[in-house]
């Protein structure tokens, strides 16, 4: 099975030992992707739905470096801090899935990178 490492810098790069995305064989799956800006590294938004969206733009981005689009992702997870802001969280999700979503789990974690609220990984598949 072939591997490809995928970057671009419409996402944030990686603050560790890992690739912003990987594609082995038809499977595309992106590192978890916090609210950060990709050209200045910081935390965007003070809410979660203001981080959920920029969480999923970042790994809409890597899906995106990979020649896929949102229709082709299969599975997402969400980690949240708050299992309070689920709806909040579900109303921006919604948005970059407006057809048939994908599979998604959401998990509820006592802390996640930089103490932002939201952190997404996506699984596509062309």
């Amino acid at each position: 099975m072939s591997r490809q490492i995928i970057r671009t810098d419409k996402a944030p790069g990686a603050i560790g030992p890992y690739n912003q995305g990987l594609r082995a064989g038809g499977f595309l799956f992106t590192a978890g992707q916090i609210p950060l800006d990709p050209q200045t590294m910081q935390v965007v938004g003070a809410t979660a739905a203001e981080q959920a969206r920029q969480a999923l733009q970042n790994a809409k981005a890597i899906v995106e470096a990979a020649g896929l689009t949102m229709n082709d992702v299969v599975k997402a997870t969400v980690f949240i801090r708050d299992m309070g802001q689920f709806a909040a969280i579900n109303e921006v999700y919604a948005t970059f899935f407006p057809g048939d979503p994908p599979a998604r789990s959401v998990v509820e974690v006592s802390r996640l990178p930089k103490d932002v609220l939201v952190e997404v990984e996506l699984v596509a598949y062309a």
